[in-house]
């Protein structure tokens, strides 16, 4: 199992950093993908990631929240950091109309911007998009056929989004979104619609903690130690045996970032 969004940089993670990395190893997670929202976490998920050769890497990007903040520096950061073996990905990045902590025209050139380092140094992105769906595949697919590959994570949108995200070759990241009965049905009726080497799965901890748990963590914190519960869930639901689907979904990983 590779679990490709992990927030490890949150102070939610600040007192246990290294026992969560333990446990996902004792839970069979054999590799993470640390995410880097803005120019410091990025340069944070890149210093944790270092700490954990071979089983951590990190993505460096400007997410949509914070691209109020992008300038001349941050894009010098960026690139600084994609030196580092650890930095595998530009991101995480996208749009995000749903709450606007940035405005809509400083989103799209941060976005563009982070696209376009993306190609010039041929490194795959990872991507957000919430609210945005048309607006992100109009800036997105220009610069499709320059990027090595693309994967959208969170995926929580609609079959017309999704078929139309497949049909420009992205790959899709699952979380524990689709194990909450409240917002999460729709999507996983759209589960088998994702060709096997096209889809990627993730715990977006501390976030998105599984619903379906049982027992609860009493932190109600989630923990890329709980990516099984989802492999697993997501595998019946797609009528597909766990520890295949774990292994396919960790080889799509690897291969999209070129780790390995």
């Amino acid at each position: 199992m590779f679990d490709i969004g992990v927030n490890l940089t949150s102070t939610q993670f600040a007192k246990d950093r290294e026992k969560v990395v333990k446990r996902a190893r004792e839970a069979g997670v054999t590799g993470i993908l640390i995410t880097g929202t803005n120019a410091l976490e990025s340069q944070q998920a890149q210093s944790l990631a270092r700490q954990h050769p071979d089983y951590c890497w990190s993505t460096a990007g400007v997410h949509p929240h914070h691209a109020s903040e992008w300038s001349g520096d941050t894009a010098a950061t960026l690139r600084r950091l994609t030196e580092s073996e650890q930095v595998v990905a530009i991101g995480e990045c996208g749009l995000d109309f749903n709450r606007n902590f940035s405005a809509q025209e400083q989103q799209e050139y941060a976005f563009n911007a982070q696209l376009e380092l993306a190609a010039e140094l041929s490194m795959p992105v990872f991507l957000h998009c919430r609210d945005a769906h048309s607006r992100f595949i109009d800036i997105l697919k220009p610069w499709i056929e320059k990027l090595p590959g693309a994967v959208v994570h969170c995926f929580t949108g609609t079959q017309a989004e999704i078929e139309e995200c497949l049909a420009l070759g992205l790959s899709i990241g699952i979380t524990g979104w689709v194990c909450d009965e409240r917002r999460g049905l729709e999507l996983r009726e759209l589960l088998p619609l994702i060709p096997a080497e096209r889809l990627l799965l993730e715990t977006d901890a501390p976030y998105l903690l599984p619903r379906d748990m049982r027992p609860r963590p009493p932190s109600r914190r989630n923990e890329p130690c709980f990516l099984p519960h989802i492999v697993q869930q997501v595998a019946a639901w797609r009528g597909e045996e766990a520890e295949w689907l774990a292994q396919q979904t960790a080889a799509n990983s690897r291969k999209l970032f070129k780790i390995g």
